[in-house]
């Protein structure tokens, strides 16, 4: 799921992101504050992908070893973890610009899993 949802991020696929998050999303970021609405998440994509062009490529990494996953009893799954943010440059070699944390809410609605809830948070500079 985690893979499903940044690679639509990775590549700027706004409707496939959309698609696997809740009509009624709520996302909280300790940087830039709270977003509510699949909507507000697809404009924010949308925004960041076309500011690529002057400010570089951003690409998202899960750290393998960070992620934890536990169920939620008739409702989803709590997905917890780390992720790397780089950044690509035109002419530059990638590189690393943004360490965080997050907790993502997954619900479960049959066979389908969207994102309801998501929190970033820690955000630092790697060195």
């Amino acid at each position: 799921m985690d893979t499903a949802l940044f690679s639509a991020f990775n590549t700027c696929d706004v409707g496939r992101f959309t698609a696997l998050l809740t009509p009624d999303v709520e996302f909280y970021h300790d940087e830039s504050g709270r977003m509510l609405s699949a909507q507000s998440q697809a404009e924010g994509l949308k925004t960041s992908c076309a500011e690529q062009v002057s400010n570089g490529v951003l690409r998202r990494e899960l750290v393998q070893s960070s992620l934890e996953v536990y169920p939620i009893g008739n409702y989803g799954a709590v997905e917890i973890g780390t992720h790397n943010f780089y950044r690509t440059l035109p002419g530059k070699p990638e590189k690393l610009t943004t360490v965080a944390k997050f907790v993502h809410i997954w619900q479960q609605d049959g066979q389908q899993w969207r994102v309801s809830r998501i929190i970033s948070y820690a955000h630092s500079v790697p060195n």
